[in-house]
């Protein structure tokens, strides 16, 4: 599953069960560009669900999670924040975060 810029309501119903990546990002920045396809990957594989922040388009959530360079990626788990990366981010990595 994945969700562009959803509602603050929504945000909180997708990150709230699972296993959930948050990718902030912009269509400008190359290294988001890069990041686009692992995440995109990531979600068509497993069971993690992707949501993608344009942070150009949403400046409430960006400002809620403190994000300040791009791309940032937030995992939850049921709800609870496990990792934030910054930067671009293997798959390995957040598999690994995510203890898979």
């Amino acid at each position: 599953m994945i969700k562009l810029n959803p509602t603050a309501e929504e945000f909180n119903a997708i990150t709230s069960s699972g296993k959930t990546l948050v990718d902030f990002w912009a269509g400008w920045c190359g290294p988001c560009r890069a990041q686009a396809p692992i995440v995109e990957d990531l979600a068509n594989t497993t069971d993690i669900k992707l949501v993608k922040i344009d942070v150009d388009v949403d400046d409430t959530l960006p400002m809620d999670f403190q994000v300040s360079s791009i791309p940032t990626l937030v995992l939850f788990e049921d709800g609870v924040v496990v990792e934030r990366f910054v930067g671009l981010t293997s798959a390995a990595e957040i598999k690994k975060a995510f203890g898979m």
